[in-house]
């Protein structure tokens, strides 16, 4: 068996997987992710996007292929391992905000950090850091009904940097915020991982988020395509430059 390159903090190869209802969510996708890197997986709704991250943080086990972290072999790992893996290295944003309603702002951005062991006072200090670095300071006491749904979305981003995992997995993270929060949240978000060497495997199917990622994986039915832009063309009115997909 192959051992994954030294530079790669995560690594996958060949990864395939089909749905309960028999649908194909992966086919054959192999792919690295190197130490501190902010990897953007694109590709229509549909791709493949959310069950790449899943497979590759753990919170499925992929149907056939492999999957390493830090030279580890995650796709040997039973699912206490994994469990374990994903609470003390991992962080993961949902596109939908999901908080837990008996806690506060605070508590539920520092509710990693505790379960991890960091005292409740050292917990709470680095939650209020980053709620202010989101924006969202001055709501730190209130429940989570109390908050907009973009506000809710900011806690839970907040919530897997406070912890600076070793690798953060955002699905379309900005999703549920308004067009003129994204690109602030996500500046924010890929500036914060650069300065505390967070590795980012970011899913989304809008280019100016991929933008901002220092490349690109494109993801369509499942495999890995390239996707090629031709330059312009001078071409009479009505008729547009090409492009091509190749799988």
């Amino acid at each position: 068996m192959e051992a994954p390159p030294d530079d790669d903090v995560l690594w996958a190869r060949s990864l395939h997987f089909t749905h309960p209802d028999g649908s194909p969510g992966l086919a054959g996708v192999s792919m690295g992710v190197r130490e501190g890197e902010i990897l953007a997986v694109s590709g229509p709704r549909g791709s493949g996007k959310t069950t790449l991250l899943r497979c590759l943080s753990g919170l499925v086990s992929a149907h056939r292929g492999e999957v390493w972290f830090n030279s580890v072999p995650v796709h040997k790992m039973g699912p206490s391992a994994r469990e374990r893996l994903r609470r003390d290295r991992f962080g993961w944003i949902d596109p939908v905000p999901l908080l837990v309603p008996e806690l506060n702002v605070w508590e539920n951005a520092a509710l990693p950090l505790m379960l991890r062991g960091t005292s409740r006072r050292r917990a709470k200090v680095a939650a209020l850091e980053w709620l202010e670095r989101l924006d969202i300071g001055d709501r730190s006491g209130l429940r989570p009904h109390e908050l907009t749904q973009a506000e809710r979305q900011r806690v839970c981003i907040t919530r897997a940097l406070a912890p600076a995992p070793s690798v953060l997995f955002a699905d379309e993270p900005t999703a549920p915020l308004h067009r003129a929060d994204r690109g602030h949240v996500l500046r924010t978000l890929t500036s914060a991982a650069r300065s505390h060497g967070i590795t980012v495997v970011l899913a989304t199917h809008d280019t100016q988020t991929a933008a901002l990622a220092d490349r690109t994986v494109a993801l369509l039915d499942g495999r890995r395509v390239n996707t090629v832009h031709l330059p312009p063309v001078t071409e009479p009115e009505g008729r547009e430059a090409a492009c091509s997909l190749s799988v």
